[in-house]
C-alpha cells in the first residue's frame, strides 16, 4: 500500500489539513515531505520497499522543516529565553 504514489499524496494533504487546524509549523514539514515523496514514486525515480520510502520521507521532511525555518524564521513575538543574567558577575 505504501508504495502507491497517492497514498502519499492523500497522507500529505491530511497532514495539511491537521497544520491548519493546529498551526506552528508543526505539521507542515511532514505535509512537505509526503507530498514529494509522492511526486517522486509518481514520477518512478523512487520505488522499493517501505524502509527506503520512510528514509526518504525522513530526510525530505527534514529539509523541508529547515527551509520552512529559514524562510519563515522565528516569530518576532517569540519569547526570548535569557541566559546570562545582568547581575550575574
Amino acid at each position: 500500500m505504501w508504495n502507491v504514489w497517492w497514498v502519499w499524496l492523500v497522507a500529505g494533504l491530511v497532514l495539511g489539513v491537521l497544520e491548519i487546524l493546529a498551526p506552528g509549523y508543526i505539521f507542515l514539514g511532514f505535509a512537505i515531505g509526503a507530498v514529494l515523496t509522492g511526486l517522486l514514486l509518481l514520477v518512478g525515480v523512487l520505488g522499493g520497499n517501505i524502509w527506503l520510502l520512510l528514509v526518504v520521507f525522513a530526510v525530505l521532511s527534514l529539509l523541508a522543516w529547515f527551509a520552512l525555518r529559514r524562510s519563515v524564521g522565528v516569530h518576532p513575538h517569540q519569547v526570548k529565553i535569557w541566559t546570562k543574567d545582568i547581575n550575574d558577575n
